[in-house]
This record gives structure tokens, sequence and C-alpha cells, in this order.
């Protein structure tokens, strides 16, 4: 059974708890003349919690254990011979998993015609065939023992989500009754589902936290299998970038580092005046009718896809720099080039600075202001040497939250900045980024466990450390002014 009728049985169940429980308490009280500890919604609360709950979290531990048993146990049946010359274990499993994947889709395609074939009796050649006509290529090479293997696995998934409906609803079906007696007129059904908010709230809190710690993980557990086969003084101090599956990989971090920082620097340099201008302009100069006007025109500007901002940059930006800057000054004759994923950039990342700046603008307080006309200041005077200074915390904020953005952006680099790790100056030469290679390296049938893989564990690892360094250092910058303004 799908899973997400599993849950909509479940939080039928606790539905009807809910129903049964508020009337029951409502029974009771009205048969003994007892008044209620709680209103009576909340002891429908207290069965429907207690009906749902414990089932979702079966649920969510078993989807959570399901792959990795299974997994493990098909693991035994692939022999070192159905491992290819130079592969992995890995990689047989992930066919393992597509053609077990296929055979689902193919048991749903004859449920649909009406047939009965037992997937289990067919052999390699009909499955290969009958899966080429669904759609999914397999390799020529793909011993019968995987299709076996592949087999097994459908069958061991298929009876654990058999077993996983039958003890999810189980519990629910279970715990609702227990629910339903223990309803009383002196229990203290508010304080269990006020109980219940309490966890949830806290959970949420740790949500964010788990989050990075989970991430952070994640990536130094990788980052150091990598450097087990990789020299880390030749990733971090190599200026040369050229992976090569085949062995022979020079993985260099400081071409790739210097992309990143100096397609950043164009598009702050773009969007950090003028975003800032704007944000003046609307706060201290515009009026009601100009604001409501100016300021949503510049938002749509974060609403549109990262993609088109990269068309754009191919199609238009990239030309005409090519063809009225970099040929005629020599100094190149591509149309990707660091200079024009910066602009496009910039552009891009242009609202981040000025409606975050102007939120925090408009919220100085206008006593200072006053405070600085009658001193006899002008608008202009009172901008720089007051409204400035004491909005410089949040728009430094701004200014960070627009850096994390640029250093984090990917498609607009692949579309306007190309994909050659080179050390140049020149801003019209194609270049790359941290997060472009952290994408190519993944993307395709790669072995996961060679280098060329793990290191883009490690390029999200360096990127995430500089990331947080930069905002180290801005938010002890914040601190020190603060403490001298005030």
């Amino acid at each position: 059974m799908d899973v997400s009728i599993i849950i909509l049985g479940v939080l039928a169940l606790a539905a009807i708890g809910y129903a049964l429980g508020r009337r029951r308490a409502m029974s009771l009280s009205a048969e003994r003349g007892r008044k209620l500890h709680s209103l009576p919604g909340f002891y429908g609360q207290t069965v429907a919690l207690i009906t749902a709950v414990p089932a979702l979290i079966l649920l969510m531990l078993w989807l959570t254990l399901q792959h990795p048993i299974i997994d493990g146990r098909i693991s035994g049946m692939i022999t070192d011979a159905s491992v290819p010359e130079g592969g992995a274990h890995s990689l047989v499993m992930a066919d393992v998993r597509r053609i077990g994947d296929g055979l689902a889709v193919l048991r749903e395609a004859d449920a649909k015609a009406g047939a009965d074939v037992d997937i289990k009796a067919l052999d390699a050649d009909n499955i290969r065939s009958r899966l080429a006509g669904a759609g999914i290529a397999l390799g020529a090479d793909v011993p019968a023992e995987v299709f076996e293997a592949a087999k097994a696995y459908r069958a061991d998934i298929d009876f654990s989500q058999l077993l996983m409906t039958i003890a999810v609803l189980a519990l629910a079906i279970g715990a609702l009754p227990l629910a339903y007696i223990r309803i009383d007129p002196e229990l203290r059904a508010r304080n269990i589902s006020e109980s219940f908010v309490k966890a949830i709230l806290m959970i949420s809190s740790l949500v964010a936290i788990m989050t990075t710690v989970g991430i952070v993980g994640s990536l130094v557990v990788e980052t150091y299998v990598f450097f087990t086969i990789y020299p880390a003084q030749d990733f971090f101090f190599s200026t040369v970038w050229n992976p090569q599956f085949r062995g022979g990989s020079d993985l260099g971090i400081l071409p790739l580092l210097w992309g990143t920082f100096y397609v950043s620097l164009i598009s702050l340099i773009i969007a950090v005046p003028i975003g800032l201008m704007i944000a003046v302009f609307l706060s201290e100069y515009a009026g009601p009718k100009t604001r409501s006007i100016v300021k949503p025109a510049i938002e749509m500007l974060a609403g549109i896809p990262t993609i088109v901002y990269g068309l754009f940059a191919l199609v238009t930006v990239g030309p005409f720099l090519r063809d009225w800057l970099a040929q005629p000054l020599g100094l190149g004759s591509s149309s990707s080039s660091v200079l024009t994923a910066g602009l496009v950039m910039g552009v891009m990342i242009i609202p981040f600075v000025s409606s975050l700046s102007d939120d925090i603008i408009n919220a100085v307080p206008q006593a200072l202001r006053d405070g600085s006309y009658a001193l006899g200041s002008t608008q202009s005077e009172t901008i720089k040497q007051v409204v400035l200074p004491a909005a410089l915390p949040g728009i430094v904020g701004a200014v960070l939250l627009a850096a994390s953005r640029a250093i984090g952006e990917t498609m607009i680099v692949v579309l306007g900045a190309g994909a050659s790790a080179k050390l140049d100056l020149n801003p019209f030469e194609a270049m790359t980024t941290v997060t472009v290679k952290i994408v190519s390296q993944l993307t395709g049938d790669t072995e996961f466990a060679s280098p060329e893989t793990l290191v883009a564990f490690a390029l999200g690892l360096t990127l995430f450390v500089i990331t947080l360094l930069l905002n180290v250092i801005a938010l002890y910058i914040v601190r020190k002014y603060r403490e001298q303004y005030e």
C-alpha cells in the first residue's frame, strides 16, 4: 500500500478518535454530574494524538530502516564475479535497485492490462526486453546474477511494505480503543494536548540545528574518506583542476576558489551600490505612490528563475560584451566570461540588498532624524551621518546575504561564465566556480568511492568553512561598531 494512503488511513482513524473522545467526555460528565477538567475538545485531541502519533512514528522509523536493511541483505547476494573490472560494488547495487524498480513498473502495467504474469518466473532476457519496452534501458553486460538479486530486492520491498501497512494500521487501530477507555472527567486532557504541542515546538526548534549538524557531519565524513585517497596538500595548493575518472586526476581547488570569488566580487560591485542607493531613495526621498510602484517592480527581479538569468547571460549579455568590448580591446573572443556572469548575477541580487536595506533604514527611529534636523543638518547630511551609521549592522547583514546568494549560484555561472577552471585576471575569460564543479562531479553514473566523486564533498566543506569565517568576521565588525556607536 502506498505511504500516502497509510497516512490518510491513520489520520482518518485519528479523526474518528477525536469525535468519539469528545462525545464520551461529554456523556460521562452528564452521567456522573461532574465537571470536566478540560474542554471537551481536549479529550478528543488526546484520543486522536494517542491514535496517530505512535503509528506515524513507527511509519517513519520503518521507512528509515527499510532500505538499509534490505540493501545489506541483497548486497550479500552479489559476488565478486558480478562486479565489472575497475567498477565498484555500489554501481552493481544501483543496477539492482533500478531493475527492481522497473519490475514494479512492469507489474503495474500487467495489472492494468489484466495479465497475471509472475515476475519471479521471468528470466534475464525477458526482463531486459520488457524493461527496454517500458523505456528502461540496461547495459548489455549486466549479468544474470544481478537480475536474480533485483527480483529478490523487489520481493523484499513488497513484503516489507505489506508488513509496514499491517503494523502501522494495527498500532493505530489498537491505540484508539485504549485511548478511548481512558477518557474520564478527571483526566487532565488539556495538559496532555499542551505537552504534545510543546514537544512539537521543541522539535521544530531543533530542526535547524540538527539539519546543520547532519550536513556538516556528512561533509566531514565523506571529506575524510576523500583525503585518505587523495593528498590534502595537492587539493588545497595545486593550481590545476583536471578530473579524470580513469585515474591520474589533478584536483586542485585554487582555480575554483578564484573563479568563485571573482564572479561574486563583480556581482557585489554591481549590486551593493545600486541596491543601497535604491534603498535610500525609497526610504528617504520617494513618496508613498512612487514607493508603491518602484519597490514591487524591483522585488520582481528576485522572483525570476535563475535559469532565465542564465539564458539572458548566454544569449544577450555575453555576445554584447564579446562584440563591443572583448574583441575590440583584444581581451577575448568568447561570450562566456566572468564579467558576463558577474553582471547578470549582480542584477539578480540587487533586490536582496535593496529590499532588506530599505526595511532596515525604515526601522531607524525617527527621533534620530529629528535630532539631526534640529542641529541644522540637511537631509543628505542626516542620511550620511545618522541614518546609515545607525542602520549599518543590518546593511552588513543584507550584503552578507547577497554575498552568500552569489557564492552559491550555479545556473548563471554555467551558462554565463562557462566551465573552465583557470587562474586568470582577465574578466573576459571563461571560468567556473566551486558550486558548478560540485554538481558536475556528482552528475551521471559515477563511482561513488572514487576521489573524482568524493572531491565534491571536500569542495562543499571548504566552501562552508569559508562562508562561516566570513560571517564570523562580519559579526565581529558589527559588534565592535555597535559598541562604539552606543
